[in-house]
């Protein structure tokens, strides 16, 4: 399947970054040109990425991470979301979890992931990895439109500054202004200088003790770690599909494919293709808020939902002609997340995801250090009988997912992602399948049409006006859309490129070559050396 894109695929054989920030990508590619890793430059994007893109992910917020080594053929799934502190139990929170604040937030994980990518694939020190990070928090980079709307954006529905000036930011910038953040610079600084140690046991972790008035501990952060282990792994046609292990959501991504293969994908009509896609993401979803929470809290037994027969009986609760109404209600979701993958010349590759949840997080920083907290605490439930129920040094549900798959040789073929909340596992079950069933390359799977199918709210008003609702970009045919609505679809159109996503996506081919691709629905773009 082909279509005209607004830019062509990035092709390179020597490495490859894609981000949604340009100096991010620039920043990557730095290091893979300095001798680094896949992994040494992933870590590079991540930190730039937290400084610039500071209302979508910082230091403060979590990280998910699927890698590939091509000597050893061997995947593995970094998890870096942070437990509950000891003092976050369900009375606590008589009226609801609040979404700003110290108490919102779990013990961060993105800076111990970076200490576990390190260990299983740096070549370079901290110092060099973290350097250009460094550079743009101590000496300032120029404010782009992105960096402006997500200020206005959460100034529009939270007036107040104080996060802003707590991480020297002014909240009237303009485009081109300067920013710098000296606070967050000296944390870079120690980080890359004194390790791990430094944010986990270190003054950074005093000063999070000593703010939030001892919500946090100093065994809190001492004894949280990234959990590295074996991905999830599903065999989608002919190839392996790598996701995340729980708590990440991604076990939903991997259920919608086992139903989705049983229909022929590639040959349906798309009026066809898009309702049975809905439809198993309407049966996903359903049993993610039945069944998953923290592992190591609750018991999950995912070998029986992947089975055959029980994706077998889901499959046959799908209507061919009708749409399933009986959706359950769903948690209102974080969405400002950001995505990027890198490669390096080695065919070592990492798909990366990491987020502080809603905007800006708890908006709340840590004083003296321009670190930003995450708000993942409201992602737990306060209903006694969820599996996602709050308790002390618990993992929160995850919406954060990353993929990457393999051919039967165990050879890397594809890896992408996205930001989008709930969103993420509809956006990535679309780019697998507009990758395997229909053919596109990295850039035409980035900018096709997309589809998000929004469920019953639990409470935003955001999702209250769209409940239940399948919106649609509007460059697909209005024919299909009227077939859609026919069988029982809530249709609305959103804008050519409206759908909520910004997709990174790499395609490595038999003789080594990388081809990526970048959305255009966000600021940055894939380059390779």
């Amino acid at each position: 399947m082909s279509q005209s894109t607004h830019r062509s695929p990035v092709y390179s054989r020597n490495g490859i970054v894609a981000a949604s920030q340009p100096l991010a990508v620039s920043a990557g590619i730095e290091i893979l040109t300095k001798g680094g890793s896949a992994g040494d430059a992933a870590i590079a994007t991540s930190a730039v990425l937290a400084v610039v893109e500071p209302g979508a992910s910082h230091l403060g917020g979590d990280a998910f991470v699927i890698s590939h080594s091509a000597g050893k053929k061997k995947n593995l799934a970094f998890n870096g979301s942070g437990e509950a502190p000891h003092s976050a139990c369900a009375d606590q929170f008589e009226n609801g979890i609040d979404h700003h604040g110290y108490k919102s937030a779990t013990v961060p994980g993105l800076v111990s992931t970076w200490f576990e990518i390190h260990k299983e694939y740096g070549l370079l020190s901290m110092d060099q990895i973290l350097a250009p990070a460094l550079d743009y928090a101590r000496n300032g980079f120029a404010a782009n439109s992105g960096f402006i709307n997500r200020i206005a954006g959460h100034l529009s529905t939270f007036p107040e500054t104080e996060v802003f000036q707590s991480l020297g930011i002014a909240a009237n910038l303009k485009i081109g202004d300067l920013v710098i953040q000296s606070d967050l610079a000296d944390s870079l600084e120690a980080i890359a200088l004194e390790g791990r140690d430094a944010f986990y046991q270190g003054e950074i972790a005093r000063k999070l003790v000593e703010a939030s008035d001892g919500w946090f501990s100093l065994r809190d952060l001492a004894e949280h770690r990234s959990r590295v282990l074996p991905p999830l792994s599903i065999k989608y046609r002919d190839y392996f599909i790598h996701g995340q292990p729980p708590p990440s959501q991604g076990m939903i991504l991997l259920e919608e494919l086992l139903i989705a293969e049983g229909f022929d994908l590639a040959n349906l009509t798309e009026a066809d293709r898009i309702h049975l896609m809905v439809e198993a993401k309407k049966i996903a979803f359903a049993d993610r808020y039945s069944l998953l929470g923290d592992p190591e809290h609750i018991d999950m037994n995912l070998e029986e939902l992947f089975s055959s027969a029980s994706i077998a009986h889901r499959r046959s609760q799908i209507d061919v002609a009708k749409a399933n109404l009986g959706e359950p209600t769903i948690s209102n979701e974080g969405s400002d997340t950001t995505y990027f993958l890198v490669a390096d010349r080695d065919g070592n590759a990492l798909s990366w995801i990491q987020s502080v949840f809603h905007g800006f997080g708890a908006s709340w920083a840590i004083e003296g250090t321009g670190i930003l907290l995450n708000n993942r605490l409201t992602g737990f439930s306060l209903d006694p009988e969820s599996p996602n129920f709050i308790a002390p040094r618990k993992r929160p549900a995850h919406t954060l997912n990353a993929w990457s798959a393999t051919r039967v040789d165990g050879s890397l073929v594809y890896m992408g992602g996205t930001p989008g909340a709930n969103i993420q596992v509809q956006s990535n079950f679309q780019l697998i399948v507009n990758a395997i069933d229909l053919k596109m390359n990295p850039q035409e799977n980035a900018e096709a049409p997309r589809w998000q199918h929004l469920n019953k709210s639990g409470g935003s008003s955001l999702d209250e006006k769209y409940e239940g609702v399948l919106q649609i970009e509007n460059r697909v045919e209005k024919e299909i859309q009227q077939s859609l609505s026919a069988r029982g679809h809530s249709v609305e159109e959103l804008s050519a490129y409206g759908h909520g996503s910004a997709v990174q996506l790499l395609e490595v081919l038999p003789n080594g070559t990388y081809i990526a691709g970048s959305d255009p629905r966000c600021e940055g773009h894939a380059a390779g050396i």
